[in-house]
């Protein structure tokens, strides 16, 4: 039997989508590149809503490219292997045994299962690494970390190839060298790099806070290029948030046109940044 209470309820769903409709149509054919980090999506639940939540922008005519990390994969894999791997100015030495994990667990393990995720929502995903078609050419980023890398040249054709038959791209961050060596990527900055080879319209970058923060810590929820820079010389930007907001000004030189840092773990934060007025974490544009 139908409720008052139920009716209130599905009105409300209704006034929701009414008024999501101005942007659907605004990020209609629009390119967004979303990196998914390995903390937001250490659930089986949190996965499943993300994937559902892809399935849907795909619906809706947005084109999303995913790049995931995996961070807390490699870690529990490498322990699980007895492998020792060191540190540099907090960065990961990698070499050639640490690569043969890292390599399995982000285009295995973690790619596998985005994949399969959005598979089961309805979507139609294809796992792909920077390594495939020549996405990711690489140089060495510091000698002294060995073989990890940095984006020298992103080539998009196959992302494009793929949107072009609706399919949904989950890409690994690894790289090719230029001698054929295989190399690390960090996830914000392999993202980062696709986001502004594509030109797209967003990069969400998925982490473990719900944004950029001042003095005080409240989230700041629209800023510009010039005042992530000062915030950082100031001190403000600090520790873990300096990568991203770098990976952030770089994707806005490069034509991306805003970025946004945002919590991965809330629920439904891709769909509430792109549909919704008020957002979701911290959106940066140039300026």
């Amino acid at each position: 039997m139908r409720t008052q209470n139920m009716n209130r309820d599905w009105s409300a769903t209704a006034a929701t989508l009414s008024q999501a409709l101005p942007y659907m149509q605004r990020y209609n054919d629009a390119t967004v590149v979303i990196k998914l980090g390995g903390h937001a999506m250490g659930s089986d639940e949190a996965m499943t809503e993300f994937a559902r939540d892809v399935v849907l922008m795909r619906q809706v005519g947005v084109n999303p490219v995913i790049v995931h990390g995996g961070g807390p994969m490699i870690n529990a894999m490498l322990e699980r292997l007895n492998i020792e791997s060191g540190f540099v100015d907090g960065k990961r030495v990698t070499d050639a045994a640490t690569m043969e994990v890292v390599e399995m667990v982000l285009s295995g393990l973690v790619n596998a299962r985005i994949v399969q995720a959005i598979s089961e929502q309805g979507g139609r995903a294809v796992g792909v690494s920077g390594k495939d078609s020549g996405l990711i050419v690489c140089t060495a980023e510091d000698p002294r970390l060995g073989l990890v890398g940095r984006p020298e040249t992103v080539n998009p054709r196959l992302l494009l190839d793929l949107a072009e038959k609706e399919l949904i791209p989950v890409i690994a961050p690894l790289g090719m060298g230029h001698a054929g060596e295989t190399f690390n990527i960090n996830g914000d900055t392999a993202a980062g790099a696709i986001a502004s080879a594509l030109r797209a319209d967003r990069l969400l970058l998925l982490t473990d806070v719900s944004g950029v923060k001042n003095a005080h810590g409240e989230v700041l929820t629209e800023l510009t290029a010039t005042q992530i820079r000062t915030l950082t010389d100031d001190g403000t930007i600090a520790g873990g948030m300096i990568p991203k907001t770098q990976t952030a000004l770089d994707a806005l030189d490069a034509g991306v046109r805003a970025c946004v840092i945002l919590d991965g773990r809330a629920p439904n934060a891709c769909l509430l940044e792109l549909f919704t007025e008020h957002g979701a974490g911290s959106i940066i544009r140039a300026g």
